[in-house]
């Protein structure tokens, strides 16, 4: 009769490297976006108030307080 032989354990990852690394970036993407039109107030712009005015509408219909 042949020995039993222990289980293997698996070596796929349950989530790809890839889509890891992918889904982190969506989110740092989706956390600036939402810094520069709930926050920014024109501070990472160097022409002064262009990403706040460009900006402004997003705020109000967000219901994010600009003034």
């Amino acid at each position: 009769m042949p020995k039993a032989q222990a289980a293997q354990p698996l070596t796929t990852p349950a989530v790809s490297p890839r889509l890891l690394w992918t889904a982190l970036a969506v989110v740092a993407l989706m956390l600036l976006l939402t810094y520069l039109v709930a926050f920014d107030q024109g501070a990472v712009s160097q022409s002064g108030m262009y990403l706040h005015e460009l900006m402004h509408d997003g705020r109000h219909l967000l219901g994010v307080p600009c003034h």
